[in-house]
């Protein structure tokens, strides 16, 4: 708080303003002349209505820091691009022109995980560049060639303790941010004891919500400790689901079934420490009305209304997986994922290279200038990216 620098003022009037304003309050005053014995007090009633003073907010920092951008960066702020790993030059030239606010890096190329290569994609970024990995371990991991294996999620619950993940999760993470990562797509909160070698399988810690609750939250306290931001997935739950979205559309079990099983991990875990929230590709009944949930308004006041969520929440793949690309083209799936509610798209293949998210961020422009995306909501959005890259707040 700044100093107030105190001016002088004649004693008389500083005495006479103060009483006036006391007496206009309803307070009861006496004046003990100098010398003098005390006067009986005044019989002016106090109030008991004085409205109370009204503290000054502090004023918010992530605002002030989305005010200070252009709309277009805003809009790239809300972007996350999937990469080549094998061509470096080619993920700098992407980051200089657009400025998205991450990129995620899949496949088994490792080339930009090497060598300090991400030094030289976060310098020419103009704000702190998100960089993002599936990395759950099992069958879904992105270090194992340069760092080693990481066991499935069913196979940690079954034979380790919770601390013991914790550890691995803090090893893992540890040897992430090393090589410039600062986004794990783990861990996965979806509940199931599916085939292992199915869709969620054994990607799942159980069947159990208690158990996963401890499990993932185990994990994802590993990744915080390691300075790696945890990412739930995949809301409102994938793991009784039937079908998998990278091949079609996919059908949960009605909506007041999945609370009562599938979405408990969230209950307990939003509120255990910083994450984010991956939204999936399913069609969830008493929820979706013929769009999957990634594109659904009504999932999104599910997470912020009833689970009381308001940290950053992704889509799941938009470029890459059936239950979204057999209907929408990728721009039409990231203005709709971003005006139904999500913080950020996802996307590993489309629009990749400069040219193509520069024209994919020319038709989000338009659609922020023609009211499609709300401009109060895009600001709020972008604020939350900023929160989560720690930028501000």
């Amino acid at each position: 708080m700044p100093l107030r620098r105190r001016l002088p003022r004649p004693a008389t009037v500083l005495l006479t303003g103060v009483l006036a304003g006391l007496i206009t309050a309803g307070v009861v005053v006496a004046v003990r002349p100098v010398g003098g014995a005390a006067p009986p007090a005044a019989s002016v009633p106090v109030s008991d209505t004085a409205a109370p003073a009204t503290p000054t907010a502090a004023p918010d920092p992530c605002a002030a820091a989305v005010t200070a951008m252009s709309p277009r960066n805003r809009l790239a702020q809300r972007l996350v691009v999937g990469v080549d790993a094998a061509d470096p030059a080619a993920v700098v030239d992407t980051v200089r022109a657009t400025q998205v606010g991450g990129i995620f890096i899949g496949g088994n190329a490792t080339a930009l995980l090497r060598n300090e290569a991400l030094d030289k994609v976060q310098d020419v970024s103009t704000t702190p560049l998100a960089v993002s990995v599936d990395d759950e371990g099992g069958r879904v991991q992105r270090i194992d060639g340069l760092d080693g294996q990481l066991p499935s999620a069913r196979r940690m619950a079954a034979r380790n303790t919770p601390e013991q993940v914790r550890a691995l999760a803090l090893t893992r993470g540890t040897a992430l941010a090393a090589r410039g990562v600062t986004v794990d797509f783990a861990p996965v909160v979806d509940v199931g004891d599916q085939p292992a070698n199915s869709v969620i399988g054994d990607r799942a810690f159980s069947a159990d919500p208690a158990v996963v609750v401890r499990y993932a939250g185990a994990f994802a306290d590993g990744l915080r400790a390691a300075g790696v931001l945890p990412v739930l997935k995949h809301f409102p739950g994938h793991g009784h689901a039937s079908g998998d979205s990278h091949k079609g559309r996919v059908i949960t079990p009605p909506l007041a079934e999945l609370r009562t099983i599938d979405l408990r991990p969230y209950e307990q875990l939003l509120g255990s420490g910083k994450v984010v929230v991956m939204v999936g590709h399913l069609d969830v009944p008493g929820l979706t009305d013929g769009l999957p949930t990634s594109l659904t308004p009504a999932t999104y006041r599910l997470l912020r209304d009833d689970y009381r969520f308001d940290g950053l929440v992704v889509t799941d793949d938009l470029g890459a997986m059936k239950a979204v690309t057999g209907t929408f083209t990728l721009p039409e799936a990231v203005l709709t994922a971003l005006a139904a509610g999500a913080d950020q798209a996802l996307w590993s293949s489309g629009a990749q290279d400069a040219a193509a998210v520069g024209k994919l961020l020319d038709s989000l422009e338009k659609a922020l200038a023609d009211g499609r995306l709300d401009t109060a909501a895009n600001d709020r959005a972008v604020a939350r990216v900023l929160e989560a890259k720690g930028v501000c707040g």
